[in-house]
């Protein structure tokens, strides 16, 4: 038993310090910081950790409706321990003005740690008028469907640029990343305009013809919880000095909102929810690019800036004339490494030069652009003798130290014998003497009579004459044509629907197969709406089961395939938020696979 009780105490000791070798956390963030008097709104306190010993904040002007709740949760992936505590509050608002939750403190591994007060503003009711609302639109760069509530978007989803730095030297690398914060469930995002990076040189960190996972985090922004994630980050190298604007990237989001609800059902169950389309624009950023100093510049430097080093070899030292020497040069390290001009060595003028090979491997591990740039110079010698090849200098600028560095290669004693007289290719400019097999006489050819049976002028040969212009005329009827059949977007978006949907059904289908639920059923919706928005013409944020029935009626389909479709729409929206029963999600598959496939028959 003694034993028994060791290695579980052991064991307990080996978990917590892993547990807390992770970094440990104490957040507090509220659900809503801009309340009406009245209104109820949570504050929660997040360790992600083991902690004990929680103290209270102290909360003025608000008053406690529930709480302390308290609630624990461990998990363990790939042997990864992860466990975190919350405490939560229900509050409410007593007065008009500035609300504040002060610091909260817990005890960890004999450690205090304290959260940051929360300031909450108070109003009468509801926040402001349209004006109001409209200016806080601009100040977010948020601009919502007209036909749609707002609520209060700008504070629920934002996109945002994140540089690493602000001032820089050209060809000095900084990364910008542009941060998508929610607080919101997303349905769809779609890329409007990709940011204008004039002055820069710019290199995406993701590879486009890759699919990305995103990662998300969560990230406290004035006392607001938001999940996270990057969409899109670059490197950046400015090409000139001044104040370089990076323009802003921008996206549309259909996102869900809560609703007030309706009637009593739609409040059993939680409210209702409506989908809102929002198109984002991040801020733009401004970089100060200040110019290399002047002082200690090189001669040589050639816009090298980064930290580097450089390696030179060659193949061989012995060596015959007009047998080929390789002269290879590595630079390597953290830096512009593709924006390095090329490298000009002093070689001896006996030597016959070639314009060198260059090879880039590059690494963008970690948020930076590294490698090596590996240049191959081609060299023959064509007199005897004993030469030297001199040391090589590469100049760099190392904005850390902000000085210029210079780096020397070794230099190289070549041993040039006598090769094979045939084997020379040039003559000696200081003798007469030319080597005998360098040109050769010119022969003579008996003439070439007519053959009387050859392809010129043939019927064969007049025929494929005729084809090139044939050819020329029925390329340019089908592209007449294939243009007319595609200029039609309406159409051709109903053409392509079923692909589309397909492509959804396929996703519900992987879903199927893992026996996940929830995806199954969004893809599924997803799927069958975003079918009829192509077919229908009607944007996905405008459909509802009105406007599809009465959309599918003046397309004259039967009102049986209606009736199934709207059936198959209900059991789908039900089943993404609770279970239903009588129908397994097999047979909603196939619902969803024969309500296109009688839709595509029908319309």
């Amino acid at each position: 038993m003694t034993k028994r009780y060791y290695i579980l105490t052991i064991l307990f000791t080996l978990w917590t310090a892993a547990l807390f070798a992770q970094g440990t956390t104490f957040m507090a963030s509220v659900d809503k910081n801009q309340v009406a008097v009245g209104e109820q709104f949570e504050v929660a306190f997040t360790l992600n950790g083991n902690g004990d010993r929680f103290q209270p904040p102290t909360l003025s002007g608000l008053q406690v409706l529930a709480g302390p709740n308290v609630s624990t949760s461990m998990s363990s992936i790939n042997g990864a321990t992860s466990m975190s505590i919350g405490y939560s509050y229900i509050l409410a608002a007593t007065k008009e003005g500035t609300a504040t939750i002060g610091s909260a403190s817990i005890a960890v591994n004999g450690k205090v740690l304290s959260t940051k007060p929360i300031r909450v503003t108070v109003t009468k009711g509801q926040l402001g008028n349209s004006n109001a609302r409209q200016q806080q639109q601009q100040q977010q760069n948020v601009i919502v469907d007209d036909n749609r509530p707002m609520g209060d978007v700008s504070k629920s989803i934002f996109l945002r640029a994140a540089v690493d730095k602000t001032r820089a030297y050209p060809g000095q690398q900084l990364t910008v990343s542009y941060e998508l914060y929610t607080r919101v469930g997303i349905l769809e995002s779609q890329l409007d305009k990709l940011p204008d990076l004039n002055g820069f040189w710019s290199q995406d960190m993701n590879d486009p013809k890759q699919p990305q996972n995103v990662v998300w985090r969560t990230k406290i922004v004035n006392g607001l919880k938001y999940n996270v994630a990057d969409v899109k980050q670059t490197i950046l190298f400015p090409q000139k000095t001044g104040n370089l604007t990076i323009d802003p990237l921008g996206m549309t989001f259909i996102i869900r909102q809560q609703a007030p609800p309706r009637d009593a059902m739609e409040q059993f169950f939680g409210g209702a929810f409506k989908d809102v389309k929002v198109k984002l624009k991040s801020q733009p950023v401004t970089i100060a690019v200040k110019p290399l100093p002047e002082a200690g510049k090189p001669i040589d430097f050639t816009g090298a800036v980064g930290v580097f080093d450089m390696k030179a070899t060659v193949d061989r030292t012995a060596l015959k004339t007009s047998e080929p020497l390789n002269y290879n040069v590595r630079i390597s390290g953290t830096g512009n490494i593709m924006l390095i001009n090329n490298l000009a060595p002093n070689f001896p003028s006996d030597f016959e030069k070639y314009d060198p090979k260059t090879t880039d491997t590059i690494s963008k591990a970690g948020g930076r652009i590294s490698g090596s740039r590996f240049y191959n110079f081609l060299l023959i010698p064509r007199h005897e003798g004993k030469y030297t090849l001199q040391p090589l200098k590469f100049s760099y600028f190392n904005p850390a130290t902000e000085k210029y560095v210079t780096l020397t290669s070794k230099a190289f004693d070549l041993d040039i014998a006598k090769g094979k007289a045939e084997s020379n290719v040039s003559t000696l400019a200081s003798s007469d003497r030319v080597v005998e097999k360098d040109i050769r006489g010119i022969k003579k050819t008996e003439s070439v009579s007519k053959d009387e049976g050859q392809f010129f002028g043939s019927t064969a040969y007049n025929l494929l004459l005729l084809l090139g212009p044939l050819a020329f005329i029925g390329a340019l009827v089908f592209r007449k044509v294939n243009t007319k059949r595609n200029s039609d977007v309406v159409k051709v978006r109903s053409r392509k629907a079923s692909k589309i949907a397909a492509k959804h059904l396929k996703t519900a289908k992987k879903a199927l197969a893992a026996k996940d639920s929830k995806v199954f059923y969004e893809a599924v919706f997803k799927g069958i709406y975003g079918y009829l928005a192509d077919k229908l013409n009607i944007p996905y944020a405008n459909l509802d089961k009105d406007v599809i029935s009465e959309e599918l009626k003046k397309r004259s389909v039967k009102v049986e395939t209606i009736a199934y479709l709207e059936e198959t729409l209900d059991l789908c929206d039900m089943a993404r938020f609770a279970p239903v029963t009588g129908t397994t999600e097999e047979d909603m598959f196939e619902r969803a696979k024969n309500i296109i496939d009688d839709i595509e028959d029908e319309v």
